[in-house]
């Protein structure tokens, strides 16, 4: 179900709206600028729900084929990013759904992934700095705490690290009202911070029982 907004947004506010209304009218260059702008936002969602890079990217492809084919449809009632992060969100869900109903598929990848020769891997951190060896372990700590997450948490703290949306469109695109939203960035907020903290504090991560 394609996304639909209550909160009126007219065009000449939003320059993203404007150029989506111009795609409207067949204008594929106005396209490939929403694109660009968006696809790395839409990609680190992806990435973020379905924890696999491969399949975000397919992902990611086939939020903004959407976008192209519902241009038709497109009204401009919220700002462009409410309406194209919304897809998103939809479309990782489903792809979450899927694989609920399809286990299998998911080992089957998981296998073909650990069959690979393992002579490709190549042991890179002989030849890294100490500080970036501990931020990229910093960063994977986060990451592992940012999947952890319950998928309406991290999708709300994630469109939160968008500068362009307001706290009333991460609602927009959650489903939810105002007072939910905030609070469940609220609690994504206070979950890492609490599973960081012993890291953080001892440079170990503490996985907890």
């Amino acid at each position: 179900m394609l996304p639909y907004v209550e909160t009126v947004m007219p065009a000449e506010l939003d320059p993203d709206a404007a150029l989506m209304l111009r795609v409207k009218q067949g204008d594929a260059t106005a396209f490939t600028t929403l694109v660009e702008k968006y696809k790395q936002p839409v990609l680190n969602l992806a990435w973020r729900t379905v924890g696999d890079p491969t399949e975000a990217e397919d992902l990611a492809q086939n939020v903004f084929v959407q976008a192209w084919k519902s241009a038709d449809r497109y009204q401009a009632t919220a700002k462009f990013s409410t309406w194209l992060f919304t897809i998103a969100r939809n479309l990782c869900l489903n792809e979450i759904r899927r694989r609920s109903r399809h286990p299998a598929e998911s080992l089957d990848q998981t296998r073909d992934d650990d069959d690979q020769p393992t002579h490709q891997i190549v042991d890179k951190r002989s030849s890294i700095a100490p500080d970036e060896l501990l931020r990229d372990e910093l960063e994977h700590k986060v990451d592992a705490a940012l999947a952890a997450l319950p998928e309406n948490q991290r999708t709300a703290l994630l469109l939160c690290r968008q500068e362009e949306l307001s706290y009333e469109e991460i609602a927009a695109v959650l489903g939810c009202s105002l007072s939910a939203t905030k609070s469940l960035i609220h609690r994504a907020r206070e979950t890492l911070k609490a599973r960081l903290k012993p890291y953080l504090h001892s440079g170990v991560w503490e996985e907890k029982k």
